[in-house]
């Protein structure tokens, strides 16, 4: 069969001739021939179907060598692989649009100095909040603080992990009275409240790489709830009548999952399940989930550590939530819980209700 030039060819695969250059030197797409004397290069008309696929990944923004590794496989693998990118896809978009929401909220708003809550804010939070060792563990490593403003949950792990987990907290505590708060608002607070916390997490821990600790946190700032997030520690906002979760789990099973690897049945008994992909420590990723809430009197948030949320079912969660009045006595019932099915690990919750001020 004829060869095709690469103009011909470009024309045929929609590729420019620019890129098949640059694909056969990246051994992606090599020409059939190339002419010895004027250097052009020369396809085979059977190439076509591979050139096409590249061209779509490329429109789908596929990365070169990820493309090569998809090339590379039956039609079965390949149609795997390009599911399981485009999950990876949509959940960073999703992450993105969160952030995008915040953006807007907060550059639509005019924002009161964060310093007078008591003047600016038209709701207040009744709160408690409880950590236990659990039924297995030798020592507690997580924290758990709630206060007028702030409600915080962080689970230290490795040899350091109880002073990681409270240096975390403390770190976002300076939040609450809005001492030192940056003029860019709230945003821009968080962001740098996060930051301050790795630093903190890093000088307690003597830079040890093994140890560090999750951070789930929320403010309350006016009629907004700011949450900050990272690691797999939850937070579940109770609204009429339904449990919402309103964290992402950073971690390898979660990935797998929103990647379609994993079922749901699988990712509960997966080895890996506790194994982070962001998190506050030496040298781990410690970009945050930043998303904004629109409080509502009658809403009922709940922090926990994974010592809750591995253990006992969402729908037994869900139930405790309803059937408890006050916050102290929901955080009671849902460490009980966690209790009776084991303990296996520490398990801490913030329970806080939206109020009137």
């Amino acid at each position: 069969m004829e060869l095709l030039t690469i103009g011909a060819f470009a024309r045929a695969s929609r590729l420019s001739a620019k890129a098949l250059r640059l694909y056969d030197e990246l051994g992606l797409l090599v020409p059939a021939r190339v002419d010895p004397v004027s250097g052009y290069r020369l396809y085979d008309p059977a190439q076509l179907p591979r050139a096409r696929l590249v061209a779509w990944l490329r429109r789908l923004g596929m990365p070169l060598a990820r493309i090569r590794s998809v090339c590379g496989l039956d039609a079965a693998g390949a149609a795997a692989e390009v599911r399981a990118y485009w999950a990876e896809v949509e959940a960073a978009t999703a992450e993105r649009r969160d952030l995008a929401a915040f953006l807007v909220s907060h550059l639509s708003h005019e924002e009161a100095p964060v310093s007078a809550p008591s003047i600016t804010s038209p709701y207040a939070i009744r709160y408690a909040a409880l950590s236990d060792a659990g039924r297995v563990r030798e020592s507690n490593q997580d924290t758990a603080y709630a206060g007028s403003r702030l409600l915080a949950v962080a689970d230290g792990f490795g040899p350091s992990g109880g002073p990681a987990s409270a240096a975390a907290v403390q770190a976002l505590r300076r939040l609450e009275s809005g001492d030192g708060l940056p003029a860019g608002g709230l945003l821009d607070a968080l962001h740098d409240a996060v930051e301050e916390a790795g630093r903190a997490v890093r000088d307690a821990t003597g830079g040890d790489t093994e140890a560090g600790t999750t951070l789930t946190a929320m403010l309350l700032d006016g009629s907004r709830l700011a949450l900050v997030h990272i690691g797999d520690s939850r937070a579940y906002l109770l609204r009429d009548g339904g449990l919402f979760r309103v964290t992402t789990d950073h971690t390898l099973v979660q990935s797998l999952l929103d990647e379609g690897r994993l079922t749901e049945e699988e990712a509960a008994s997966h080895p890996q399940a506790s194994l982070l992909l962001r998190a506050l420590y030496e040298g781990g990723d410690p970009t945050p989930q930043l998303r904004l809430h629109d409080a509502l009197p009658g809403d009922r948030y709940l922090l926990c550590s994974d010592g809750l949320s591995r253990v006992v079912a969402s729908r037994e969660i869900e139930r405790v939530l309803r059937a408890c009045d006050e916050p102290r006595q929901a955080v009671l019932d849902l460490v009980a819980a966690a209790n009776r099915a084991g303990g296996p690990d520490n398990v801490s919750c913030v329970v806080a209700d939206v109020v009137e001020a």
